[in-house]
């Protein structure tokens, strides 16, 4: 069930309306809630649901004896059953035939044959994002951050909790499960708000990001028979594909919360306006970044070891395994550590301090050397990655430009200036200050432009598949 799809128009008013209409009865409500929850997420994954649920029921458990626990030993020992548990269904569900496949082509290079058949593992959706969600819960018991929770219900509805489910945000216990026992609110101010957050999402889905789609998958399928135009084009197709397509997600997953009283951690901040790959990463996928950063860089060592070789290496770690986390595959690892480096330069050149507004050229040239980086990201194989940069630099002048490139760079300058302008202006609190017939057209006009692009069928979001 798609957030983009009728039926989950319909799934989401019934929910709403059952949830506004067990207010009075708080259990009840949560119940409501929660067993929608599961119904959205097995509507995906059938069967799967068991991991979800058997996820949840471990740390919640593994919370309960770590905040009992008397010895720091004993404490330990069920955090690290806990992280075993969970890190482990996530190797084998996600990472298992690659890791394999790497094993057994790494053997073949060395004149060694195994025989390897592949399991033909199914890739539960949402399963990265949910299990570092409730990893967060179980370290911050852990260190004391938050209490245990001791209502399996309330617990397991701030994992399960249909909006961030599928593709974040990664939402810490300490944010959300205090809301569960607040009456819930929805004045018109935050009505304005998520119903702008939900429109807005819908447009960046599927009449941008859909539409940019086509032509990143073409000029990725075959970057060199495709030529030197429509690799440029490709490429800048992607990098406000993803943007649109994630956060379009985010939006539609605030906006719904907010409708039920809910609301869910931010994820993007104009990203493309950013100065540097630090800044980039303050803006990108926010609560994925938080996480590397209080989760595993820290713990790491972080910057308490200086800015010495030790503290570039923890950061280059950092980000591999963030590379890792998007995908099985060398390309996402060779993107991750494509960033790192970045990060490391950037670090040792004093730049990731800044956190001025940069100027538009600054910002510009940022836009390029990101979009070029999202490459790796996007490629398929690393023989489709250096193909796509031949295609870029030195491919044969291929197609003219049609109107469908032109709009395609114009999304994207658009999408630029607004986003840079954004950062001065508050161009979403001024749209929410303007008269409510003016609100009313635009959102008319966004609903009759979705309905004409979503007519050919609903297209899944990228990080689905994360």
């Amino acid at each position: 069930m798609l957030f983009n799809t009728p039926e989950y128009l319909l799934f989401f008013l019934v929910v709403l309306t059952a949830s506004w209409c067990t207010v009075g009865v708080p259990r009840l409500r949560i119940w409501v809630l929660l067993l929608g929850s599961y119904y959205f997420y097995a509507s995906n994954n059938h069967w799967l649901i068991l991991l979800l649920i058997a996820t949840t029921h471990i740390d919640w458990l593994a919370g309960l004896y770590i905040s009992r626990a008397k010895e720091q030993r004993v404490r330990k020992l069920w955090l690290a059953a806990s992280m075993s548990l969970n890190v482990g269904m996530l190797a084998y569900f996600k990472y298992i035939n690659f890791f394999a496949s790497s094993a057994v082509a790494l053997a073949e290079h060395l004149g060694l044959r195994l025989g390897w058949v592949d399991l033909h593992v199914i890739l539960p959706v949402g399963i990265s994002f949910y299990t570092f969600q409730s990893m967060t819960y179980t370290i911050d018991v852990y260190r004391r951050v938050i209490p245990a929770e001791t209502n399996w219900c309330r617990f397991t509805f701030f994992v399960a909790y249909f909006p961030h489910l599928i593709a974040g945000p990664i939402v810490r216990a300490s944010v959300f499960l205090h809301q569960i026992g607040e009456h819930p609110r929805l004045d018109a101010e935050a009505l304005d708000e998520a119903l702008m957050r939900i429109f807005r999402g819908l447009f960046k889905k599927v009449v941008l990001a859909d539409f940019l789609a086509g032509y990143a998958d073409k000029a990725f399928a075959d970057p060199q028979g495709a030529g030197l135009l429509m690799a440029w084009v490709g490429m800048y197709a992607f990098a406000f594909q993803i943007y649109y397509d994630f956060s379009g997600y985010t939006d539609l997953a605030l906006g719904c919360a907010r409708l039920m009283g809910f609301k869910l951690s931010e994820n993007f901040n104009r990203p493309y306006s950013c100065g540097s790959f630090s800044d980039f990463w303050r803006r990108w996928h926010i609560t994925l970044s938080e996480w590397l950063r209080d989760y595993l860089y820290i713990p790491l060592g972080g910057s308490r070891t200086g800015s010495g070789p030790r503290n570039l290496i923890n950061l280059l770690v950092t980000m591999m395994l963030c590379g890792l986390w998007h995908g099985a595959a060398w390309t996402f690892v060779f993107w991750g550590t494509l960033h790192g480096l970045l990060l490391v330069a950037e670090r040792a050149l004093g730049l990731h301090k800044d956190r001025s507004q940069p100027s538009a050229w600054r910002s510009l040239i940022m836009l390029q050397l990101v979009a070029f980086t999202w490459l790796p990201f996007r490629a398929k194989d690393f023989g489709n990655l250096v193909d796509y940069c031949g295609a870029l630099f030195a491919g044969r002048p291929g197609m003219p430009l049609t109107v469908g490139m032109l709009a395609v760079l114009a999304i994207a300058a658009g999408g630029w200036l607004v986003q840079y302008l954004a950062g001065r202006h508050r161009l979403g609190q001024a749209f929410l200050r303007a008269p409510l017939a003016l609100r009313a057209a635009a959102y008319a006009c966004c609903w009759i432009l979705v309905m004409v692009f979503n007519s050919g069928g609903a297209k899944t979001f990228i990080y689905f598949q994360f």
